[in-house]
Parts: C-alpha cells; structure tokens; sequence
C-alpha cells in the first residue's frame, strides 16, 4: 500500500482523497492549513480577536457538515468565500450592515485605504501560513497550538505528548524560524 505523506500533498489532492474515501482526516489536514487565512478574514470583518475565533470554529463545522454535498474544485477560494459570508451574516444579524448584502453596496462603502490594507494584510496572512508550513511538524503544530487556539504550555505538552521544555524550545525556534521564513518571502519579492 502506498505511504501518504499529508503536508506533501496539494489541496486537490487532499479534496480527492476526502471524497473519495469520505474521510474527515484529509478534510481536517485542509482546513488546518487554512486556519490563519480564516482567522485573518474573520478579525478583517468582525474586528474582534474571540468574535473572530467562534466564528473560524463555526465556518470549520459548517464546512464539514457542508463539504460533502457539493464538489469543490478550488478549496481554498470556496473557504475563503464561506468565511467571509460568515461573518458579513453575523454583522447583519448585529445591525451593522444593511439587511440585503451585495458586493456592490460593500464595495461602494469601503474606503479605498481600508480596502488596501485589507489586501495587504491578507497578503501577509498568506505568507504567514506558507511560512508556517514550511516549518517542521514539532513547530508548526506548537506554534498553531498556542498563538491560534491559545493553549497553554502544559495543555500543548497533554495534547501532543511533548515535554513542556520541548514544547517551549518549539514554540521559541518556530517563532525564530517563521520570521526567517517570512524574511526570505520578502526579500524574494524585491
């Protein structure tokens, strides 16, 4: 039997793999590589870090109830667009946007300079997420554990079966690592 080795597989094939064998563990592989886009979307629209939080954990559930049901070619705009809907039908169910939501009337109202900076934040979000999946197993999920579901050292170590030294050396050199790696990216660009 072939050795499937998930970070080297590419989002469609992850999406083959899910409907194919109807396994939520390729799905949850996805949805783990996209954790940090979807929490950059969720505080662009919510404006507030647990708001945000819920509202990535909300789109991850109706992503697995949903998923199944329709054949995703492009998982990470789809989720992108989930996310977004999300959070424009919180704000509506809040009252801050109008009861009918077009992309006309969110376009007519966002200012151009808000909009730029939310293109480049977006834009630093994606680095940042190609940046941590370069980083080993051991650091990526440390660092996904404590600065995105804000565990503690002693939770991650419970979770993960890591001391809570190795968890902090991994939490230290990753965060060292993402910065070089987010470094590289810049410098590539120019």
């Amino acid at each position: 039997m072939e050795q499937r080795i998930p970070n080297q597989l590419n989002d469609n094939e992850l999406l083959i793999l899910f409907y194919k064998e109807n396994n939520n563990e390729w799905l949850g592989i996805l949805l783990q590589r996209y954790t940090l886009l979807l929490l950059g979307v969720c505080m662009k629209y919510l404006k507030n870090e647990e708001e945000a939080k819920d509202a990535v954990q909300q789109v991850f559930l109706k992503v697995i109830n949903e998923l199944h049901k329709y054949k995703v070619d492009y998982f990470k705009s789809w989720l992108y667009t989930i996310a977004k809907n999300h959070c424009l039908m919180k704000l509506r169910d809040k009252g801050k946007l109008p009861f009918e939501i077009n992309e006309n009337m969110i376009q007519a109202k966002v200012d151009d300079s808000i909009l730029d900076e939310a293109i480049e934040k977006d834009a630093v979000l994606n680095k940042m997420e190609i940046a941590l999946e370069k980083l080993n197993k051991e650091q990526n999920i440390c660092i996904t554990l404590f600065f995105l579901e804000k565990k503690t050292y002693q939770q991650i170590a419970l979770e993960t079966g890591y001391t809570v030294m190795q968890v902090k050396s991994n939490i230290q050199n990753g965060k060292r690592n993402l910065k070089i790696q987010m470094q590289r990216m810049q410098s590539d660009e120019q």
